[in-house]
């Protein structure tokens, strides 16, 4: 089994911009105590096990050690089981999952859900940190591709070109959509649709 579809510039460019969009709802949440740093790295632990990264598997493994989350917890959200996870925070890990497996394209009704679940303030937290290791995995994937393509354990989804490419178009793709993601925030686009 090759595993999950590599992310296209096209698609990384409006995962940046969601990212950029969101990320001042995980931090204002944070503040507020809504999420912990246990709930934020399981959610990075789900949306990473989705999307197969393998920096991003190492850096938020070693998060969540950090926030005190067992070997055995952890472990088994790098394996898409949720049997760990505290009751109150299943609907959230589960919207997190829906989330990287629909590319990004969640249904209204999952958002409706986690919104009910959680109430908005809470539920835009959770997208913030979904979002936020969604822009992670899709640099992270192209980054470890092409360092390990040296080390002789080359992913057979990726081909150098497209590690290149999207590790390069970064320099254009960041810059104009954080300025697209700030002119939305001043129109007040919706953050999910």
């Amino acid at each position: 089994m090759l595993g999950k579809k590599l992310y296209s510039v096209r698609e990384s460019y409006w995962i940046f911009y969601q990212g950029i969009r969101t990320l001042p709802y995980m931090f204002k949440a944070r503040r507020k105590k809504e999420l912990s740093s246990q709930f934020i790295s399981r959610i990075m632990l789900a949306v990473t096990e989705v999307n197969e990264c393998a920096i991003c598997s190492y850096a938020h493994t070693k998060r969540a050690m950090e926030t005190g989350m067992t070997n055995d917890e952890i472990q088994d959200m790098l394996n898409g089981i949720l049997d760990n996870v505290p009751a109150e925070e299943v609907a959230g890990v589960m919207f997190a999952q829906h989330y990287a497996d629909s590319r990004g394209n969640p249904t209204q009704e999952a958002w409706e859900r986690v919104v009910e679940i959680y109430g908005l303030s809470r539920a835009q937290g959770v997208l913030g940190a979904i979002r936020m290791i969604m822009v992670g995995n899709t640099y992270g994937i192209a980054f470890s591709s092409f360092f390990n393509r040296f080390r002789g354990r080359s992913d057979p989804r990726s081909g150098i070109l497209y590690e290149m490419g999207l590790l390069l178009s970064a320099v254009i793709v960041v810059p104009v959509s954080v300025v697209h993601a700030l002119v939305s925030g001043l129109v007040k686009r919706p953050l999910i649709h």
